[in-house]
């Protein structure tokens, strides 16, 4: 048991060190970033929907799912992303291959926990405004980095009914942006390279209450609260010349350090509400409302304009169909068919233009035959941003992947 704990530490620090740009959106130059805080591939599949937990996966945005859990779960998932960015007079396309998630649930009576690594933020874009007749100067934006999340939690079963979590957070990461300038009667260029250090610290508590009703069919219901936090950020500018080769490169010289002031952005203090009804092992549906008060959330340089911050909110609908739980003739009847809608503003303002993020889900949960371990496959298809106002709208697909893993650990001999 020491030695997979051990391997499951060593794969987590393994990925907090693999750098990713696991974002093509130029959304993600405003605040920390895109959010990646979306849950488990299974809880996407049905349009983000936390609130029906089982005892196989883990539930990352509710802490007190943990101990709906019984035996012991590894879990690791992967993103393929294509998105379509589309503005009033030019479309381009982007793809991006990222890790997504790594995390280890301990069953242990009527308290569990469980420990993982996930992204919270995500920044990845490149951009290019041309030169024009009123305008010479041609433009370049790139951007990369995000904020990462180590999260450990636990559970405790208050009532074989009704259970209580509590989670601890720490964020880390980087962000670099960058701007190139350009003029093409001119031999040279400037380029400002802004650059992030970020930590902070965060808390997340959940509450989750399952009854039955005529013996058949199972109601929950659940809440979280993540209460707001800073997290601080050590901010670095250099102001260089640029020499431009005619391949698109460029070197840059007579750099020079500017003085720019550190900053704390306020992550949104943000609570949910959910509830479902179906039938175990059979079926299951459920709704679920999340509230983030985003309007007290600022940039991560003082000195970013065109944007600003409002109060956003999550809807999501979903649940799950199993053919046939136990069926020993069809493997196709034990196949977990998941789906689910989500619509949400994002929090963020650009033009007076509020940004929405809407998509449409579908899953599979395929088991491994022989164990209660499986493969879970989910594709989204969503809409983020519009193209008033001079922006940009972004037709994306998500597939995702990812294995669970389950055994049990704490089970004591009978014989040595």
């Amino acid at each position: 048991m020491i030695k997979k704990i051990i391997v499951s530490l060593i794969l987590l620090l393994g990925f907090s060190s693999v750098a990713q740009e696991a974002t093509s959106s130029p959304y993600s130059f405003y605040g920390l970033g895109i959010s990646r805080d979306k849950g488990t591939i299974e809880n996407r599949a049905m349009g983000g929907l936390s609130v029906l937990a089982d005892s196989i996966h883990l539930n990352f945005q509710n802490p007190a799912f943990y101990n709906n859990i019984k035996l012991t779960t590894f879990t690791v998932a992967g993103n393929y992303n294509m998105t379509s960015l589309k503005s009033a007079n030019d479309q381009e396309r982007a793809r991006r291959v990222t890790l997504d998630y790594l995390a280890v649930g301990l069953p242990m009576g009527k308290v569990s926990a469980g420990f993982g690594l996930m992204p919270y933020t995500s920044v990845g874009y490149k951009i290019t405004r041309r030169s024009t007749e009123t305008d010479p100067v041609e433009r370049r934006y790139f951007g990369t980095g995000g904020i990462n999340k180590v999260f450990a939690g636990a559970a405790y079963e208050i009532t074989p009914k009704f259970s209580v979590g509590a989670e601890f957070s720490y964020y880390f990461g980087k962000i670099e942006t960058t701007s190139l300038y350009r003029n093409p009667a001119v031999q040279l260029g400037t380029r400002e390279m802004n650059y992030s250090s970020a930590s902070g610290i965060g808390f997340n508590f959940g509450a989750n209450y399952k009854t039955t009703i005529k013996g058949k069919y199972d109601f929950m219901a659940s809440a979280t609260l993540s209460p707001g936090n800073n997290v601080s950020l050590s901010n670095e500018r250099s102001i260089g010349t640029v020499a431009f080769f005619t391949n698109g490169s460029y070197t840059v010289s007579d750099n020079e350090a500017i003085e720019v002031p550190d900053t704390e952005v306020k992550v949104p203090m943000r609570y949910s509400f959910g509830a479902g009804f179906g039938q175990q092992r059979k079926w299951m549906v459920g709704t679920e409302l999340t509230f983030q008060q985003s309007g007290k959330q600022k940039n991560r340089l003082v000195d970013i304009s065109g944007s600003t911050f409002e109060d956003a909110i999550k809807w999501s609908v979903g649940g799950y169909y199993i053919p046939d739980y136990n069926s020993f003739t069809s493997y196709f009847k034990k196949i977990v068919y998941r789906a689910g809608l989500r619509y949400e503003t994002t929090g963020l303002v650009i033009n007076g233009e509020s940004i929405t993020d809407v998509g449409a889900n579908i899953g599979l949960g395929l088991p491994l035959t022989g164990t209660f371990s499986n493969i879970n496959i989910s594709a989204e298809f969503g809409k983020r941003g519009t193209t008033n106002a001079g922006l940009v709208q972004e037709n994306y697909t998500n597939i995702g992947i990812s294995l669970s893993l389950n055994d049990r650990w704490f089970v004591k001999r009978k014989y040595d």
